[in-house]
């Protein structure tokens, strides 16, 4: 016979929990929106991309996407009543959605390089909140993950907008706990370090090409920084995701958990 808790580790998540997963079409929100399907959730995702919506839609033919950037009011209230009236309410979101923003000193950096990093990383979250929360409250709780990084732990030379706005995401995440615990509204950040995939390949290769050295180089001095040097993957990310919605996750809320072999600077 099963203990309670190897019942929890068996039933990982509610069958059927209604989830929402901004940027979901690749990266880390593909890998979200993979895992929390083979667990049996409902998803809906959006994305910008037609192309990687298209084959979430292939691959996952009842489950929907929207095409919708989180920066834009309109596409978010859209996205949410296409997503309600595909899952029938709501049960958690994730707030994934983000960009790398530019590189460079901070006298270089475009005022709407800053402003585009900020609205997506940090303004996003707030849109998506503002239309999951009535609806997670509708459904008597539930969870909200917010995406924050290890950037915002540690200040960023060259990278001050996603810094900043990485940041804003771990205040933004305190704050909601606090206002939603009432309502069993667990509200937790994730902190993703070095991440394999072309987003961490182009920062390296920017800062590199910044400093006049290889990419190889630049790689290794990354890597350096991180206890296991080694980067993480974004099934790793998704696993603390489906951790958080199970019933183990029942009692963690405000909290940033890292996901990033232990980033000791940047």
């Amino acid at each position: 016979m099963a203990t309670p808790v190897g019942r929890r580790l068996i039933e990982a998540i509610k069958p059927g929990l209604r989830v929402f997963v901004s940027a979901g079409a690749s990266g880390i929100g593909r890998a979200i929106a993979d895992m929390l399907i083979l667990h049996g959730a409902r998803v809906h995702i959006c994305d910008v991309s037609e192309t990687f919506l298209d084959d979430f839609r292939k691959r996952h033919p009842q489950h929907g996407a929207t095409l919708a950037d989180v920066s834009k009011e309109a596409d978010v209230a859209r996205m949410f009543k296409e997503a309600t009236a595909s899952l029938g309410g709501l049960d958690a979101l994730i707030n994934n959605a983000g960009i790398a923003g530019p590189t460079g000193a901070v006298d270089e950096i475009a005022p709407e390089d800053w402003r585009r990093c900020i609205d997506i990383c940090l303004t996003g979250q707030f849109l998506c909140a503002h239309q999951a929360v009535p609806l997670i409250k509708q459904a008597g709780g539930g969870a909200i993950v917010n995406m924050s990084s290890a950037a915002g732990r540690h200040g960023y030379a060259f990278r001050t907008p996603y810094s900043a706005a990485k940041f804003g995401v771990i205040g933004f995440t305190q704050s909601l706990a606090k206002e939603l615990g009432p309502h069993n509204i667990r509200v937790n950040a994730i902190l993703p370090g070095i991440v394999e995939g072309p987003r961490i390949e182009s920062v390296i290769r920017a800062r590199a090409d910044q400093l006049g050295i290889t990419y190889e180089e630049m790689e290794k001095r990354y890597l350096e920084k991180v206890s296991l040097r080694r980067m993480v993957t974004a099934h790793d990310v998704a696993a603390v995701v489906l951790f958080l919605l199970s019933p183990m996750g029942d009692n963690l809320s405000g909290q940033s958990l890292g996901v990033d072999g232990n980033v000791e600077t940047l």
